[in-house]
């Protein structure tokens, strides 16, 4: 008796599978035709795109030296807010303050030379005014005192040479800005070429955000506004969204735009930028940016009620005779996960089969109904297989 009841139960249990594998597609078998259609009405709506996105400085400079030595002093630590001319590195100088010295020596020497240069020639010239000597004599003078200011020219350019390489030696910040990572210490041995750099000073009152938009985005902006400069600037304000996922405090503005496609992604770079009174941004930091589109005349449909075929979307509009015909539109490639603006296929006042669209075909004939009317066909149906025909029967069998 226990095994004829279970066998019982068991056939319960495949009816009620079967009348739950009538929804198919997302429409229950109900039997009569019927689908529910919904009216297509332009609404306003927000949409927004995200970019990935690289965060730095305004002008990130990296310091080399411009003569090579061993570090004698370090003058910065790492994070440090520096002013434009202020010292960062010294590097061992003393070979190149003998060089001024000795420099500063050939100077005075050829001062010296020049002025007695100068004396000789005033004497030549009263001796000839006198007749005592020849213009030979007083042309020979005059020759020496310019060869000796020539010379004394060139010492005082080795001069100003060699105090330029020894203020070298002291490696100063060009900007104002904050000191990056300090790869090397007191003793090590750099030059121009040295790899990394000394450091970074990077520039952080604001920040420049690079972000890349597709070649295609980019055409279609610029031929709606007329040029790329009005495109950028018809560009509504920008959001950055940090790496833990909050949305930065302040907005930013897309300010530039790179004029060669990049022919590797297809892609253009953009740079927005932002302000960093707070110092939360940091160069070299990631991201993305948030660029928001506001569309006061959208169609806007569920992605559920699209089908897709071969990177095409169709959908089934409802003729004036009830009768579908699959229709190809075309959408916004930014969409928010759940719906689709609609660019072409679709106009207001057309109609369209929101569920069960797996089991239509082209030119077929339903019945529309409206959604409400088909959730409420669904309930009823669900609750007389719950409590309904197998509650009785399964009553029956105890």
């Amino acid at each position: 008796m226990k095994n004829v009841k279970f066998l019982m139960v068991a056939t319960v249990a495949l009816l009620l599978a079967s009348c739950g594998g009538g929804k198919r597609g997302g429409m229950p078998n109900f039997g009569d035709n019927e689908y529910p259609v919904v009216t297509v009405q332009s609404q306003s709506t927000s949409m927004q795109t995200t970019y990935p996105a690289t965060i730095k400085g305004v002008q990130d400079v990296e310091i080399r030296p411009k003569v090579a030595g061993f570090i004698t002093r370090v003058c910065v630590k790492e994070g440090q807010t520096v002013g434009a001319g202020q010292l960062l590195f010294v590097i061992d100088n003393e070979t190149f303050q003998a060089a001024v010295r000795q420099a500063q020596a050939a100077v005075n020497t050829a001062t010296a030379q020049c002025n007695t240069a100068k004396l000789t020639m005033d004497n030549n010239q009263k001796l000839f005014e006198q007749n005592v000597i020849g213009q030979y004599e007083l042309e020979s003078a005059k020759n020496s005192y310019a060869s000796a200011q020539a010379q004394l020219a060139q010492a005082r350019a080795a001069l100003a040479s060699a105090k330029e390489n020894l203020s070298f030696c002291y490696v100063k910040s060009p900007s104002a800005g904050v000191v990056g990572s300090l790869p090397y210490k007191v003793g090590a041995m750099v030059s121009s070429g040295s790899t990394p750099a000394l450091t970074t000073v990077s520039n952080n009152s604001s920040m420049e955000v690079y972000f890349s938009m597709t070649e295609k985005d980019m055409l279609e902006l610029t031929k709606t506004a007329g040029s790329a400069a009005a495109a950028i600037a018809q560009m509504p304000p920008v959001e950055l969204q940090l790496a833990d996922g909050t949305i930065y405090g302040h907005e930013g503005h897309v300010t530039k735009a790179s004029g060669v496609i990049d022919a590797a992604t297809g892609s253009v770079q953009l740079i927005a930028n932002f302000p960093n009174t707070e110092r939360l941004l940091k160069s070299g930091g990631s991201g993305s940016i948030v660029m928001k589109k506001a569309n006061n005349s959208a169609i806007m449909i569920p992605q559920s009620v699209v089908s897709e075929v071969q990177n095409k979307k169709f959908v089934y509009v409802v003729g004036k005779d009830n009768k579908v015909k699959y229709t190809e539109i075309t959408v916004d490639p930014q969409t928010d996960g759940v719906n689709y603006i609609v660019r072409s296929g679709l106009n207001n006042g057309d109609k369209y089969v929101t569920n069960g669209i797996t089991k239509l075909t082209d030119g077929m004939e339903i019945k529309p109904i409206t959604p409400e009317r088909y959730q409420q066909k669904i309930d009823e149906a669900a609750k007389k297989g719950t409590d309904g025909t197998a509650k009785g029967f399964i009553d029956a069998m105890k």
